[in-house]
């Protein structure tokens, strides 16, 4: 018959958890070894939850990758296309050298446009960062500090 027992009076009774001792029971070091294994948890959690971030932002980033590159290769061939139509439509007014001559410079200029453009907005770009981890790890770090100052 398993009868209980007072609290303190058994020595030979399995040691408690750390969630069944109270703070004001636990000594010193199975404080700081207790903070040490939670710190070491949340820190643990925090990884994993950046990890699953980063995780689905790199998925949208190659799905939209790869339909921009489709959407790109298919634009290039129509651009080709036009400016086929656009120096036979010159050469009726020119000779086919001079309507591919003009053609090619105003191509050129437009690609000036664009190559410009795209390097002040990669400039401008911020990296993809995991924002709720970074979030997480603030707060964390703020409740740490705050229950260190009690």
């Amino acid at each position: 018959m398993n009868r209980p027992t007072p609290p303190g009076s058994a020595p030979d009774a399995e040691p408690r958890s750390p969630a069944e001792t109270s703070p004001a029971d636990a000594s010193v070091g199975q404080l700081v070894s207790d903070a040490s294994a939670q710190l070491s948890q949340l820190v643990r959690d925090e990884m994993r939850l950046a990890q699953a971030e980063m995780t689905e932002k790199g998925k949208r980033f190659g799905i939209g990758g790869g339909l921009l590159g489709g959407a790109g290769t298919l634009g290039f061939i129509t651009a080709q296309a036009l400016v086929v139509t656009v120096i036979a439509a010159l050469a009726t007014a020119l000779p086919v050298w001079a309507a591919a001559l003009v053609t090619t410079v105003v191509l050129l200029g437009v690609t000036a446009v664009l190559a410009l453009a795209g390097k002040r907005s990669i400039a401008r770009a911020v990296p993809p960062v995991p924002e709720q981890a970074i979030e997480g790890v603030k707060t964390d770090v703020a409740q740490i500090k705050e229950h260190a100052h009690r």
